[in-house]
């Protein structure tokens, strides 16, 4: 009878939910979070994203001005929009300057998310700039951002509360 009780009991776990879940539950999903900051156009710039509640995007851009003096410019998202791994935000004008973006998140080669370009943002990122005759020129390019490493203690699941 004894023989017979520990496999009934496993059986029981794994069909009522009281098993740990299966070791094959990769963090490779594209419903991992993707939150954090990416590179973007120049060396020292970059894109802030973050994701609450799975669905709303929000974040901003960190780059340097078009100036003569070299000034630090934040345009935060105006509008954000995340569906699966296909994501979208449009900035706030900053000195003349706004940027839209449209493409998709995807996981790069880095193995951990302590290793840079563990997710990868691929689209098409536009540059609108309104000059001094308040004339918009748009500037269309596709890029890739990649992630910037995180420390280990940033990229561990929350505890669970007991």
């Amino acid at each position: 009878m004894k023989g017979l009780l520990l496999p009934l009991l496993l059986l029981g776990a794994t069909t009522w939910g009281w098993a740990a879940p299966a070791a094959s539950q990769a963090p490779d999903q594209p419903s991992d979070d993707i939150s954090g900051m990416y590179s973007f156009l120049q060396e020292g710039e970059f894109v802030q994203i973050n994701v609450e509640e799975g669905t709303r995007l929000t974040g901003f851009v960190s780059r340097y001005s078009d100036g003569e003096k070299a000034l630090f410019l934040d345009h935060f998202f105006e509008k954000g929009e995340i569906k699966g791994r296909n994501l979208s935000f449009s900035t706030r004008k900053v000195h003349g300057v706004w940027f839209d973006f449209k493409g998709k998140v995807e996981r790069g080669e880095a193995k951990t998310r302590q290793q840079e370009g563990y997710f990868l943002m691929h689209g098409t990122l536009v540059q609108y700039t309104t000059d001094a005759n308040k004339v918009v020129t748009a500037k269309s390019r596709e890029v890739t951002f990649k992630s910037f490493p995180q420390d280990a203690e940033d990229s561990a699941p929350p505890a669970k509360p007991n």
